[in-house]
């Protein structure tokens, strides 16, 4: 049995690692807002005009959820 990964396999294992870390910073962002949403209750959120520039261009980023 060979004891050196070939390319294929360190891709596959390298990738799966990166993919449940970005897992996990995900779950911890849905926490956050939710725990933030708690704090502000039933307030409705109020964005500056640059707070909403920075979020449009990091949801066009994202592309249509469609």
């Amino acid at each position: 049995m060979r004891s050196v990964l070939d390319p294929l396999q360190f891709v596959v294992i390298t990738f799966a690692g990166w993919n449940q870390r970005q897992q996990q910073v995900v779950e911890y962002l849905l926490e956050d807002n939710r725990v933030l949403r708690e704090q502000i209750g039933s307030r409705r959120m109020r964005f500056n005009d640059d707070q909403r520039r920075r979020l449009a261009v990091k949801a066009k980023t994202l592309g249509c959820p469609c």
